[in-house]
Formats: C-alpha cells, structure tokens, sequence
C-alpha cells in the first residue's frame, strides 16, 4: 500500500494526520483509544481492527 500525506492540524509533525491510499482507502493517524470504559461502547469489533481519537477539522483536508 502507498501511502500520499492529505493534510494534518499537528505543529509538530505528528498525529493527527489523514493519507489516501492507492487502494482507495484512507489512512488516519491519530491517538490511540486504549480506555477500556469506551471501547466497550464500540460496535463489531474484529480481531486487528483499532480506533483512533482524531480532531473533527482534520477533515477539513478531504474533498
């Protein structure tokens, strides 16, 4: 998978950050949600799969 930089709200060169994909896909890097308290609220979780925190004007870079 490539990975092209869509566009972060980080100063410092980190999280969070959006990427398309060349599969069509998107990439979001954000904070980890480890909290056990909301992640039980999460719906059809598979084995693999995990969430990201990420602020709502990050998608401010998306068309």
């Amino acid at each position: 998978m490539e990975l092209r930089f869509v566009g972060s709200t980080s100063s410092s060169g980190g999280c969070p950050t959006i990427y398309e994909t060349d599969r069509g896909t998107l990439v979001i890097q954000g904070m980890q949600v480890v909290d056990l308290d909301t992640l039980a609220q999460a719906r059809d979780v598979l084995t693999g799969e995990a969430f990201v925190e990420v602020p709502k004007e990050l998608f401010r870079f998306l068309r």
